[in-house]
């Protein structure tokens, strides 16, 4: 039964419960089932949609977050986007604040949806399109400050547990359901980390042999080498070169896969030619390293991937020109 056949009271409710789909084109000549996700079929076009349905509802629930209260966070755009909608249905200003490197189809889509959205200057040198830790971390310090400044509650979806939350009560046993629990190996590219950490433990929580990979940028491995060889690279939305994040738990990582921004652009592009699935960088990278892992010893398996958000939200960039 299609769970959202019901009339549903608000958009909010409309979040989740996103179809499962097998990649059979793109994976024509490797042996196994490539599943994907569809997270971009959430009403913000983002897994991040999830994430902000939890924090708002967990922090109205224990009373960190009052009615009419407002929020802020940074964002490269999906987050925010999420969080537009939730706070424009249950009341709540929001105001997103962002770096300028990142693509400003995002930054319109949440004004549209009654943000207030303030960007932040990138480091000098930086490239646009190509959002690095150290355009966060000023990113981050703005955020900080009108927190303060206007005793606003901030989400701070890189620490806060209802990230995670999200998506081990949600994504995850979705998954197992739509799957049967059968699956082999997942694969995720980390920003925040709590897709990849909730959908684990609940992979891992049913079927301790499902086995988990991180994906991170070529050259800004740092999670797996914590090393960074050039931190620019155009996957955005993570990849921040962060050593630590804090709700990811090691002890879930069963491998790291690090992909280039051209091999994560190219298989988006095959993606919309081959699937009809119009997805953006992160997603391209996610599917890159799923079949690079079904051409080695997971050949004849099942690999589950997320598509993290659309394409719509980088038609000005480099992906779609």
């Amino acid at each position: 039964m299609n769970p959202h056949s019901e009339i549903l009271p608000s958009v909010v409710e409309a979040i989740g419960e996103t179809p499962l789909v097998e990649l059979s084109r793109i994976a024509r000549n490797v042996e196994g089932r490539l599943l994907i996700k569809l997270e971009y079929l959430n009403p913000g076009l983002s897994k991040k949609d999830r994430v902000a349905r939890q924090i708002v509802e967990d922090a109205r629930a224990d009373g960190s977050l009052r009615a009419g209260q407002t929020i802020v966070e940074l964002t490269s755009g999906n987050t925010g986007t999420g969080l537009a909608i939730v706070c424009a249905v249950l009341g709540h200003p929001f105001v997103a604040v962002m770096s300028r490197g990142n693509s400003p189809e995002r930054a319109r889509m949440m004004k549209a949806l009654g943000a207030e959205v303030i960007l932040v200057e990138q480091e000098p040198g930086s490239t646009k399109g190509e959002v690095s830790g150290d355009d966060l971390r000023r990113v981050d310090a703005v955020a900080t400050r009108i927190t303060a400044d206007r005793c606003a509650f901030r989400a701070d979806q890189f620490r806060n547990f209802s990230n995670f939350r999200a998506h081990y009560l949600h994504t995850g046993p979705e998954v197992l359901r739509q799957t049967k629990n059968e699956i082999d190996a997942f694969c995720d590219f980390v920003g925040t980390g709590g897709t990849f950490a909730g959908c684990a433990a609940a992979f891992k929580e049913k079927k301790p042999g499902i086995e988990c990979f991180v994906i991170e940028p070529k050259g800004a491995a740092v999670l797996e080498t914590g090393k960074v060889a050039n931190k620019h690279h155009p996957i955005q939305g993570g990849g921040y070169a962060m050593a630590e994040l804090s709700l990811l738990n090691r002890a879930h990582v069963d491998g790291y896969i690090s992909v280039s921004g051209i091999e994560a652009i190219a298989t988006a592009r095959r993606l919309a030619r081959e699937e009809a699935l119009f997805a953006g960088f992160s997603t391209g990278a996610n599917v890159a390293a799923a079949l690079r892992l079904m051409g080695k010893r997971w050949r004849g398996k099942t690999v589950v991937t997320v598509a993290s958000d659309s394409g719509l939200k980088y038609l000005s960039s480099r992906l779609w020109r």
